[in-house]
This record gives structure tokens, C-alpha cells and sequence, in this order.
């Protein structure tokens, strides 16, 4: 794009921007001439997909700002109107978390919802994501649309919708609602209500204490043992998000009364000023909450990220040494607790992803429990949980979980949950504690029983239009020609869900998966590797996972170190094997 056809369409953009704020933004760019900037902020428009929309807050069609925002709920509103059965009685959910800019992009959206006819069901105050997905079905509506940019950093925002299941969007919903975007008009054609005068007209239902008050209610019935002593003592982190309010009200709920809350971390600060990237997964992102667990020698340390659909878990060993658990390990604990004391009346289900530990499975096979495995991405988790309920209406769904630190815990929420899971957790390490053990001895006890899994991940970053080329011919490498052995590990089948198809010494079977680029080669002895290209950043991930047996009597130190010996020479072993020419 030449530098006049560039400056012409910033221009065109600009005239269209319903802030000012913006508007000033890109006036200012113009008048320094900033090319290099604007034309990256030109370039095209963000893709709406199974994620909703995510990006820099700016102005210009590569940023999230009100225009986008608008221009993307008008088509929303279109495509529900003309996909779900009496959509706009039924309404959209609208709510959003703490983050820059959230409050204003959510009644953006509410207005244009209005403007199009569609009741909008508007949260009256920021909340985590959690509770849009679980007020879709609480109130009947045809989608919801939550603003929130997760645990990205603080500089940008995001537009996640879910449908009247009250999951994330999946295919065919993305392409039927990006193409309905791209047909929207002039922005200044659309009819916007000031919110006041649509909620006078009934166009708006305000969200509030009454409906947290049946999310808590429903977090009740997950209990397993309320009868357990709730001695256990819990430092807590919102990481500056939205999900403080609610996680200590449903600690509360169910017992605990020794509950420290991180208060630099309390409150909701889209800055957040205590960690550069608000993911408890990130190095260092839970520093604070360590620090104060020592001061009060803590049982637990228990953080929710941002907008509180995530949970992260460290627990204590010693006085004054905590061992952040895996996204894996949580998913262990909490899928052996539910499955072994939980009632098994119905026939049960556990989820979970290609990517996140098989121990899952080995799990649900030994107790005799369904278990399916879905793409990445916790939209795919929650609708194949409701796919195979439409199919078998006795199915009771228990757990749902993906290695990135979500679980989904029952059915009051078709999506993550970190405070759910959180209020499930904590009773978990007080049931531990009723029997005499610790939350790390419990995992012993499943390593024992079912073989100890150890994971692990190696990310290969290739920036650039030669990096994307390299990538490419890694995966076309590993898919004409893949190995037979891995660092002496006999490959025992390999799994191509771009074909769609696993094969193994027994021949060539179908897939029920979608169609998506990644490789999955199973070892003997029940370990496996997974390559996969990352959809938004420029590298290629493998994933490996190995099965130690423990000896009876043998020390779980011995059976570790003998695992990560493995899982080194494994690793290094694929890297070779998988590396760029």
C-alpha cells in the first residue's frame, strides 16, 4: 500500500471511530507521519475465530477498540438473529472483566445488541468469565460475548463469545459470524441506543448479586465431603483480576476460615502492577502469594489469573517450601478425587486434550469410566462433553481439564472455571488432611497406582516468513516419513489428525477428531510425543510425555529421577530427530 492509499484509509477509518480517544491516536500518527506504525496497524483487520477477537487496545482495524467492537457485535447480532430460534426475546449475555477499557467495549456492545432488537442480559458490574458462560444458561440467551483479554498483558483486550449451550463458539459458528461482520455497513448506519433509554424499553436486563448468588448455590452441590474438618490454611491470589469477590465468597461458603488474600493483588487493576505478564503460570507471576505463605506457613496457595477461568495450585512440603503443582498434576488430583469419591450412579465422563498428560485416561480406564481426548482449546473440551451427552443422555460429565491450568468442573459451566475449581480443590486438601496426608501424598498415591507420568514441553521459535517455511517442512518431514524409534524408544503408532488418521502395526484407523496440524507419535511403553504448530506466534511445540512404573516399596525420589533421565534423552533425542534442515 502506497503512503497516500495508506494515509486515505486512516482517514476513511477515522471519520467512521466512534472515540475520541482514538480518533485523536491516529490523527496524531498522521500528523508525525508515522507510516511504518500506521501501516501496521492497517495491514488487515483481526480475524475473528473460535477465540472471539484479541489484540492491542489502539486505534485502526489491527486493534481492539469500539469500532471493532461494534462493527463485531453487529454481526453477531445478525448471525444470531438469523441462526438461533427466537434469539432476540432470548437475548445475549453481556459482561466483562477489569481490564483497560473493558466497561466501555461491553456497553458498546450492548448498545448495538439493543439497536438490532436483541434483549441484552448486561452484567451491572465487572465479574470473571466464568459466570458469562454460566449466565447463558441461566437465562435461556442465545449467545454471550465476554470482553477480556485473559492473562495477556495489560496493553491488550479481547472479545470472547459463547453460544446458547453455553460454550465457546465452535465451526461452524466462527466463519458463519466473520462472515456476517464482513457484511456489516457504515458504522454510522447503526442504530445506538443510549443504554438507559433501551433499558426503559425492556432492551436491557441488568445481572447482578442475585444471579453470583445462584453460582454460589451451584457450587454447593460439587461438594464431596463437607463434612471434613476445613483446617486448612490458604493464601489467595486474584492477580489484579476479577475473580477475588467470588473465590473468597465460595471458600467461605464451604468452611474455610483461615483464607489470606494477596491484598497488593486483590483488587481489579488492568495495570497490573505487581506482575509484567498475569499468567500463574509465568515465572515469578506468584511471588507475592509465596512470600505470604511463608510469613503464615500456609497449607495452600491457591490463584486465580485475571478474569478468574484459570487456577493454579502450590502446595506445601515443608516449612517454608511450596511446589507449584502442573497444570497436569491439578488435573490428576482433582479427576482422582471426583472419580473415587464421588457417587457413581451414572455413567461417568472425564475430557480432556491431545496435548495434556494420558494419565487421564489410564485413570478413567482403570474405574471404568468414559474419557475422550479433544484438539487444544477448552471450547472443544465443553462441546464434545455436550455432544456425547446429546448422544447419551445418562452420561454425567465430572471433569474437563487442559494442561494450561483450566478446569471445567460439572455442568453448571460449560467453560474453565477457576473459582469452582478452586472451592473443589481446597476441599480436596481438607479431605487429604481428614485421612492424615498431604495433597502431594494423594498424588503419590496415584502415581502408585495408576504409573507416574512426567511431562514435558520444548518450543522451537522460527520468526518470519523463513521461520513459517521451516515449520512447515518440519511437520511434512515428520508426517512422509515418521520415525520408527525415538532414542531407542520404539514408536508404536503415529497419529495424523491433518489425515485424520492413526496408524499402527494393526493398519490404518479413523480419527474422531477435527482436521488440524499435529502429530502424534505413541511410544511403547505408554509414553508420547506431539508436534504441533502454534496457531498465533511464530515457533513449532512438541509435547512429550513418559510412563514410569515404582517398584513396591521403591522410594517415588527413585522412580523421578529414573523419569527425568528418560525424558531428557527422549527430548533431545526428538529435536534431533524433528529439527529444520
Amino acid at each position: 500500500m502506497d503512503t497516500q492509499s495508506l494515509r486515505d484509509r486512516v482517514k476513511s477509518w477515522i471519520a467512521q471511530d466512534p472515540d475520541p480517544q482514538t480518533r485523536a491516536e491516529l490523527e496524531a500518527l498522521l500528523e508525525k507521519s508515522a507510516e511504518a506504525e500506521l501501516a501496521e496497524r492497517f495491514s488487515g483487520q483481526l480475524e475473528f475465530g473460535t477465540a472471539g477477537l484479541r489484540g492491542i487496545l489502539g486505534g485502526g482495524p489491527m486493534r481492539m477498540n469500539r469500532a471493532v467492537v461494534r462493527r463485531a457485535t453487529a454481526g453477531l447480532a445478525a448471525y444470531v438473529q438469523k441462526t438461533v430460534r427466537e434469539a432476540s426475546t432470548r437475548g445475549v449475555v453481556v459482561g466483562y472483566d477489569g481490564r483497560r477499557m473493558s466497561r466501555e467495549l461491553a456497553e458498546e456492545a450492548a448498545s448495538v445488541l439493543a439497536g438490532a432488537g436483541v434483549h441484552v442480559h448486561l452484567f451491572e458490574a465487572l465479574g470473571p468469565t466464568p459466570m458469562v458462560a454460566f449466565a447463558v444458561l441461566q437465562t435461556g440467551a442465545a449467545a454471550g460475548v465476554m470482553v477480556t483479554a485473559s492473562h495477556n498483558p495489560p496493553e491488550y483486550n479481547g472479545y470472547k463469545v459463547y453460544w446458547d449451550n453455553g460454550a465457546q463458539i465452535i465451526p461452524p459458528h466462527d466463519a458463519g459470524i466473520s462472515a456476517a461482520i464482513d457484511a456489516v455497513g457504515p458504522l454510522s448506519s447503526l442504530p445506538m441506543p443510549p443504554l438507559e433509554k433501551a433499558r426503559r424499553k425492556g432492551l436491557v436486563t441488568l445481572l447482578g448479586a442475585e444471579l453470583e448468588a445462584r453460582y454460589l448455590a451451584s457450587l454447593q452441590k460439587l461438594a464431596l465431603h463437607p463434612e471434613v474438618s476445613k483446617d486448612v490454611s490458604i493464601v489467595y491470589t486474584a492477580m489484579h483480576g476479577v475473580g477475588g469477590k467470588l473465590a473468597l465468597a465460595a471458600l467461605a461458603q464451604a468452611g474455610f476460615t483461615r483464607v489470606w488474600p494477596v491484598p497488593a493483588q486483590l483488587e481489579p487493576d488492568g495495570r497490573f502492577p505487581t506482575v509484567r505478564f498475569p499468567n500463574p503460570e509465568e515465572k515469578g507471576a506468584l511471588d507475592l502469594s509465596l512470600a505470604l505463605a511463608r510469613e503464615k506457613d500456609a497449607d495452600l496457595v491457591i490463584a486465580n489469573d485475571p478474569d478468574a477461568d484459570r487456577l493454579a495450585i502450590a502446595t506445601r512440603r515443608a516449612p517454608g517450601d511450596y511446589l507449584q503443582l502442573s497444570g497436569d498434576q491439578v488435573g490428576a488430583l482433582l479427576g482422582y478425587y471426583l472419580l473415587t469419591e464421588r457417587p457413581a450412579a451414572a455413567d461417568r465422563l472425564v475430557v480432556t486434550t491431545i496435548v495434556s498428560s494420558s494419565l487421564l485416561g489410564q485413570m478413567a480406564r482403570a474405574l471404568g469410566v468414559r474419557y475422550a481426548e479433544t484438539l487444544t482449546g477448552f471450547k472443544w473440551i465443553a462441546n464434545r462433553a455436550l455432544a456425547m451427552e446429546a448422544e447419551q443422555p445418562a452420561i454425567d460429565f465430572v471433569l474437563g481439564y487442559e494442561e494450561a491450568l483450566g478446569y471445567s468442573i460439572g455442568t453448571a459451566v460449560r467453560d474453565k472455571d477457576g473459582i469452582s475449581g478452586a472451592a473443589v480443590f481446597a476441599e480436596l486438601a481438607a479431605f487429604c488432611r481428614s485421612r492424615g496426608q498431604s495433597v502431594l501424598g494423594y498424588l503419590e498415591e496415584i502415581y502408585r497406582r495408576f504409573g507416574l507420568f512426567k511431562s514435558a514441553q520444548h518450543n522451537v521459535v522460527l520468526p518470519g516468513s523463513t521461520g513459517a517455511a521451516q515449520i512447515r517442512a518440519m511437520m511434512e518431514r515428520l508426517r512422509a516419513n515418521p520415525p520408527k524409534e525415538i532414542g531407542g524408544v520404539r514408536v508404536v503408532a503415529t497419529r495424523d489428525l491433518a489425515r485424520g488418521v492413526r496408524v499402527s502395526e494393526r493398519g490404518e484407523e479413523k480419527v474422531d477428531l477435527p482436521s488440524s496440524d499435529v502429530l502424534t507419535f505413541e511410544l511403547d511403553g505408554g509414553g508420547r510425543i506431539t508436534a504441533r504448530p502454534s496457531g498465533t506466534e511464530p515457533k513449532i511445540k512438541f509435547y512429550f510425555e513418559l510412563r514410569e512404573s515404582i517398584a513396591q516399596g521403591e522410594p517415588l525420589t527413585a522412580a523421578q529421577e529414573r523419569a527425568d533421565g528418560r525424558m531428557k534423552a527422549l527430548v533431545e533425542a526428538f529435536v534431533r530427530v524433528a529439527q529444520p534442515v
